[in-house]
């Protein structure tokens, strides 16, 4: 049996009308840049991530430059974030002038190990960017605590986590202000790129909204140096009819982690992963550890299985951060879990075979025997 890693075709039919219908009636009233569906979905988002305001933008690489540059950080400021991550999260701080400053992972949690950012801050820090990684929140109380204590502001990438909770609320709240990619793959993913941003504060989501619209004031009135960055209609149609669909496809997400952890719970080659109790997660990724990864992989690869490995290099050792002059070692839960993690299957409408075949397949693996 082949399992693939992802699917990310749209499966129910009722959902494939309803998106036909959208696509069809953009194209037949020529609606391809703003209007009703753009204004319908940030308003509709905004709700879902726990009342905030929001703006919409081209992709979440997008959102987190614009979310920095909307508090004002740049030149000068050091932003704090994770190494182990995907690079757009280090990206966006490089792209505003800012200084990376780099802090290690929880080895239990993958997000931002909140016992280390506090020497990691000086008299430059501006902010904090948490990632929400593989859809688990980061703890955000010590982060919100720690950034209190010293006036730093606090940037949630959030990404992968459209819909995790943190003591039972939704992330994209739980900062100053919090970003989300749809790439087709997210757990809310579009037809193409897409990206969005969330604030309680009406003011800060204004200014973004100003700045991802070439500075724009009035029509041609242009208060700042801005950029051109929107979701296109089209993009926001499917998206509203799958923001409709994404709890319950959420709950199957959880619903496939818990079977993959019985089918774990005896085997002592791999280590599945550590749900921290005061978040809901929501599985963007399910990435378990062993020390016999790429035995593993290659175990999983011959039976028919897709895996993958997210993030086989950390950030810290990447080439584009040579300029760093960071070592080998000085973030080694980052380094440990880029040697160790591998992703299994894991999409809202995996088939119960599928998730049957790979739960045998964890079940019986030893390195002693490979495939």
């Amino acid at each position: 049996m082949n399992v693939p890693f992802l699917d990310i075709s749209v499966r129910e039919k009722s959902t494939r009308a309803e998106i036909d219908r959208a696509l069809l009636d953009a194209v037949d009233n020529n609606a391809f840049i703003g209007g009703a569906q753009v204004k319908g979905f940030t308003e509709e988002f905004g709700r879902f991530c726990g009342g905030g305001e929001c703006v919409t933008v081209a992709n979440g690489t997008d959102a987190l430059i614009l979310a920095l540059r909307a508090l004002g950080v740049g030149p000068g400021d050091e932003v704090i974030t994770v190494a182990f991550t995907f690079i757009a999260t280090a990206e966006a701080i490089s792209h505003v002038g800012a200084t990376i400053r780099f802090v290690d992972i929880n080895p239990r949690t993958y997000n931002i190990d909140t016992t280390k950012i506090e020497s990691a801050i000086t008299s430059k820090t501006k902010a904090i960017l948490p990632v929400h990684l593989f859809g688990q929140p980061a703890d955000m109380d010590p982060i919100l605590a720690i950034a209190k204590r010293h006036n730093l502001l606090v940037i949630e990438d959030a990404a992968q986590a459209h819909g995790a909770e943190y003591k039972g609320k939704r992330v994209g709240t739980l900062g100053d202000i919090a970003c989300f990619s749809f790439y087709p793959t997210k757990n809310l993913g579009a037809f193409g790129d897409g990206g969005a941003v969330v604030s309680k504060s009406a003011p800060l989501i204004a200014k973004l909204s100003q700045l991802a619209d070439h500075g724009r004031s009035d029509r041609y009135v242009h208060a700042v140096e801005g950029v051109n960055s929107r979701l296109d209609a089209m993009q926001a149609a499917v998206l509203r009819i799958k923001l409709r669909k994404l709890e319950p496809q959420n709950e199957r997400r959880r619903s496939i982690a818990a079977r993959y952890g019985v089918a774990l719970a005896e085997q002592s080659f791999i280590t599945a992963p550590q749900v921290d109790p005061l978040v809901t997660p929501v599985f963007h990724l399910y990435s378990v550890e062993s020390a016999f990864r790429d035995r593993l992989m290659s175990y999983l690869q011959e039976n028919g299985v897709a895996c993958g490995v997210y993030y086989p290099i950390p950030l810290h050792l990447q080439p584009a951060y040579a300029h760093l002059k960071l070592q080998r070692g000085m973030f080694p839960a980052s380094e440990r879990a880029s040697e160790r993690i591998l992703s299994l299957p894991m999409y809202g409408d995996m088939p119960d075979e599928h998730v049957d075949n790979v739960c045998e397949l964890l079940k019986r693996f030893s390195p002693n025997v490979g495939g």
